[in-house]
């Protein structure tokens, strides 16, 4: 989810120091846009407002865009676990505009906290500060959305 502010900067959260074990130890800059899969009886609408309250906290916001297809991307071989068959995702993005203040965000809204901080920032530092094998996906994403991004 691409969550936007009246500035047009995007939320990003720092992944848990938990969560980033789990990924890797070396992703040394574990920053990223709120994410999450689709459960089996869901839509990626719905999936998206879930996901939004169980890692953002909130659902004061509206959807201004999505994207019209889906994308996708890898995780090196090197930074899989070896029981995992997660190999990447394939992953349907949103636009949104938050319409509350920075207060309403709550990142300890479910039992499972997938951040730990969490600011606004613009694209380009979303890009610099996520890990690597998600760059060209957020660039993507954000190209996607470039008629509000100016793009």
């Amino acid at each position: 989810m691409v969550l936007v502010n009246r500035e047009k900067k995007v939320f990003s959260g720092k992944r848990t120091a938990i969560n980033t074990k789990m990924v890797s130890w070396f992703l040394k800059q574990p920053w990223q846009m709120p994410q999450g899969g689709i459960e089996e009886d869901e839509t990626p609408l719905e999936a998206m407002k879930r996901e939004m309250m169980e890692e953002v906290g909130t659902n004061d916001f509206e959807v201004i865009g999505e994207t019209s297809s889906w994308l996708e991307y890898m995780i090196p071989h090197g930074l899989r676990r070896q029981d995992s068959v997660f190999i990447g995702q394939r992953q349907k993005w949103f636009l949104l505009q938050f319409n509350g203040n920075d207060t309403d965000i709550n990142l300890n809204a479910s039992s499972h906290c997938e951040f730990d901080v969490w600011r606004w920032m613009t694209t380009s530092n979303v890009i610099r500060l996520s890990v690597h094998f998600k760059r060209n996906l957020y660039i993507n994403v954000f190209k996607n959305f470039g008629y509000f991004f100016n793009y």
